[in-house]
């Protein structure tokens, strides 16, 4: 049984998402939205940080993903999505959580299937998945899929790391 927190940054609104994995099930533990509200980049970096923070201190995770950023068009955003990031990740460190990062196709893919999925097919998915009958916000089902990605991908190694053989023979 663990916990695991995902995170979709974002200079405005940071989506988060916990599920918690017991056996080879995942369970919905909750998910929501960091909203910043000022007008200061340090001040919306310091509300992430808070609100990771307190999030991390609500539900005691094990573990915690984050979805890498995604560059765009603008230079500008990006470097605010990055320090978002940062902000989020150095909340998880602060608590001695360990992080690790994925990119957006890999959430997508671990989630739908595809890479190229839409938002709607993610939030779909992992409603589904976690059996919520609720309406998502798109942040928060964007942490969830990072959180899902997660638990099933460290599920997955260790399963390899105690495999006993391994033979590239096929199965028949």
């Amino acid at each position: 049984m663990a916990i695991f927190l995902g995170i979709d940054p974002g200079s405005r609104v940071t989506g988060y998402g916990l599920v918690n994995s017991v056996g080879n099930r995942l369970e919905f533990v909750g998910c929501g939205r960091i909203k910043t509200s000022a007008d200061s980049q340090p001040e919306r970096l310091k509300t992430i940080f808070e609100g990771v923070c307190s999030v991390i201190e609500e539900f005691s995770p094990q573990f915690a993903a984050i979805e890498e950023v995604f560059m765009g068009k603008n230079p500008a955003s990006a470097i605010k999505l990055g320090q978002a990031r940062g902000s989020a990740m150095v909340g998880c460190l602060y608590h001695g959580l360990p992080v690790e990062e994925y990119s957006a196709r890999a959430v997508k893919r671990a989630v739908v299937g595809s890479g190229a999925a839409t938002k709607d097919q993610v939030q779909h998915m992992v409603k589904a998945l976690l059996g919520i009958s609720d309406t998502l916000a798109e942040d928060a089902a964007d942490g969830l899929a990072v959180a899902i990605c997660h638990a099933n991908t460290r599920a997955s190694m260790i399963k390899l790391a105690g495999a006993k053989t391994f033979s590239r023979k096929r199965l028949r």
